[in-house]
């Protein structure tokens, strides 16, 4: 396994014991200035990631948890390679304690993420992937397997459609409309892209808001495993190129659009 990546790993994973940690208890909770719900999980997190990525790197840091003052556009548009870090995505999931948080970790050169880590730490699995070595996922148990998109529907026409429980169900009821036969697999975080990358779902329309740190790792995952993820004009999700760090609107597929494609454009641009 390349250095870089087996150190960014091992950052993640002790990122994932220190939110365990509070997990397991009666842990408190907080109000974003978004109104979002945060724990002490997610500083505890974010400081572990951040200190370990410095000593492992000069790139700078860009996550959900950052002082933005410190990472201005003025700052951030010179970046050609840097960090991005979501140190808790699922904070609701986490408060709900489904077990469906992971911590997210990426490196984005030129826009695009070419390397990414996903770790779920109450499942123990881990998900991460590199440009040259490619994408795999690890339970506690059970050595690394290769991912794979899967690139078209089951034998019986089944399309496996990701989706969240929280946001877009309307959207994405519409768009489910035109592929006829639908399977609806419902999960939280980032693991909703993850669960493309390893063929276990078809496709994951987003349409509704993210952040730029709640899909860098995962997307380096999908996309080295030989998927995509789009916006609604078809071209590739990209970081750091705009001062707004928020994502359009985006769906994770395999190699190709199908008929699908203009329906969640459509709905993308409403």
């Amino acid at each position: 396994m390349d250095v870089l990546l087996s150190q960014v790993i091992d950052i993640a994973k002790k990122a994932g014991d220190a939110i365990m940690k509070i997990y397991e208890t009666d842990f408190e909770q907080y109000e974003k200035s978004d109104s979002s719900p945060l724990t002490e999980a997610d500083l505890a997190a974010h400081h572990i990631i951040i200190d370990g990525l410095k000593k492992i790197s000069d790139f700078p840091c860009l996550s959900e948890e950052s002082d933005q003052s410190e990472v201005e556009w003025e700052q951030r548009k010179s970046w050609n390679e840097f960090w991005i870090i979501d140190p808790l995505d699922g904070t609701k999931e986490f408060i709900n304690r489904n077990d469906e948080f992971t911590v997210n970790i990426a490196l984005v050169k030129n826009g695009k993420a070419v390397l990414g880590v996903v770790y779920c730490p109450a499942l123990q699995t881990l998900y991460y992937a590199e440009e040259s070595l490619g994408s795999f996922k690890k339970d506690l148990h059970s050595d690394a397997i290769p991912l794979n998109v899967s690139l078209s529907p089951e034998a019986d026409g089944t399309w496996k459609v990701v989706g969240s429980r929280r946001h877009g169900a309307e959207a994405l009821e519409e768009f489910s409309k035109v592929l006829g036969n639908v399977e609806l697999v419902s999960m939280g975080s980032s693991l909703k892209l993850c669960l493309v990358a390893e063929g276990k779902a078809h496709l994951y329309p987003r349409l509704a808001p993210t952040c730029e740190w709640d899909t860098a790792a995962a997307q380096a995952v999908v996309e080295i495993a030989g998927g995509q993820v789009l916006t609604p004009d078809m071209t590739p999700l990209v970081y750091g190129k705009k001062a707004d760090l928020l994502n359009p609107y985006f769906v994770v597929c395999g190699a190709e659009v199908g008929s699908w494609g203009s329906t969640f454009t459509e709905l993308a641009t409403v």
